[in-house]
């Protein structure tokens, strides 16, 4: 017998700033709260069914988290492009039409790379 594979539940980055990772990430339609475990740091939560994206402080001694690569897809990927760009971030490559729908590639305020994706429209 098989089992389903693994989800991805969790994913956390590391922000040299939060709050303004927090901004750019909000721009994006995430909802976040604010919130602190035990003796960690503070820092932000967004969960969408069941998926926890986490943005903590990047402290002296860590190692940044920008190599990562992220996606989201979204209702709009032309619709946030101006939002992006007004939150500090970078258009890598413009909105385009591609196999997997239309799709940009963007870079956050702390240079994460992410890429946005509508499969059903602009």
């Amino acid at each position: 017998m098989y089992a389903p594979p693994p989800m991805i539940n969790l994913i956390v980055i590391r922000s040299a700033d939060i709050e303004i990772a927090e901004r750019f990430y909000s721009s994006l339609g995430l909802l976040f709260g604010k919130e602190k475990h035990g003796a960690g740091a503070e820092h932000y939560a967004s969960c969408t069914d069941g998926f926890v994206f986490e943005i903590y402080p990047l402290k002296d001694g860590d190692h940044p988290t920008a190599s990562v690569r992220l996606g989201f897809e979204v209702d709009t990927v032309d619709g946030y492009i101006s939002d992006i760009l007004k939150m500090g971030g970078v258009v890598i490559k413009s909105p385009h039409d591609s196999p997997w729908g239309r799709r940009a590639v963007i870079k956050d305020p702390d240079g994460h790379t992410i890429e946005l994706v509508c499969k059903n429209g602009t």
